[in-house]
């Protein structure tokens, strides 16, 4: 039976947990071979252990530290070593950190640029000309905090927002080149990375994590909490041929928490 993303090769950043696991997951039991990166050798090998279980296709991974040029260099020249081709890019690596203002130092800032804002740009001008080539996809995983600004997540809603602009613009050269540009915004979703803004956030609120995540949803009017697989479904499908019209596009998958059109 042939599948979808048969003969071709995906990469995710940040696919050793959470959403680009479920994302890599997705797209490699759909038919693509896909390279996974992270800065973890043993968070990597797990999950392509993880992914292997449930696809045919090739699965690989490259350790790397992404926020540095050198990182998303070599991460590239292995993925174009092991496929010679790139019809997918993922960029969902970056995890950046809760805060109070005006005690947060740089560092945080600097960090979160780093790895979610500056390698999205690396990686996308190394990977171009194989995507131009394939008239690939890019997807950019985008948190909803660029939309919705939050004194006690200065850090993470600055980052997303620049990366939704770089996003759309990238989108532009994308016409010119046809190759898709959108990103995807998740909103709260079950993964250690929620876990660990939870503890942030109910330690420098003196509050317990639950109470803490009950207002949190009850805030934002959610009847659940999101999966990884959420966020996955749609990726699988903005890669699709099927959804090559909807070009420089953010699309939410937070339950209804984003209340605002835009």
């Amino acid at each position: 039976m042939i599948k979808r993303f048969d003969g071709k090769a995906a990469f995710v950043s940040g696919g050793s947990r959470g959403i680009g696991l479920a994302i890599a997951t997705r797209l490699a039991t759909e038919g693509a071979d896909v390279m996974i990166s992270g800065s973890q050798q043993k968070n990597l090998d797990a999950a392509v252990a993880a992914i292997a279980e449930k696809s045919s296709g090739k699965v690989l991974a490259h350790a790397s530290d992404l926020r540095q040029v050198a990182g998303c260099e070599a991460a590239f020249t292995a993925h174009d070593a092991a496929f010679g081709r790139c019809d997918i890019l993922v960029h969902s690596a970056g995890a950046t950190k809760g805060g109070v203002f005006p005690d947060q130092p740089d560092a945080d800032f600097q960090d979160g640029f780093a790895l979610k804002f500056h390698a999205a740009v690396r990686l996308s001008r190394l990977f171009w000309p194989s995507l131009l080539a394939s008239h690939g996809n890019v997807v950019m995983i985008v948190g909803g905090a660029a939309r919705t600004p939050d004194h006690k997540f200065m850090v993470g809603g600055a980052v997303n927002a620049a990366l939704a602009n770089y996003s759309k613009a990238l989108a532009g050269q994308g016409l010119i080149d046809d190759v898709n540009v959108n990103w995807v915004s998740p909103g709260q979703t079950e993964t250690e990375r929620l876990q660990g803004l939870l503890e942030t956030r109910a330690r420098n609120e003196n509050k317990t994590i639950d109470e803490v995540r009950a207002e949190r949803m009850g805030h934002e009017g959610i009847r659940r909490l999101g999966r990884p697989e959420d966020t996955a479904a749609l990726v699988s499908f903005l890669c699709g041929d099927e959804a090559r019209h909807i070009h420089g596009t953010g699309i939410s998958v937070d339950g209804g928490a984003t209340k605002g059109c835009f």
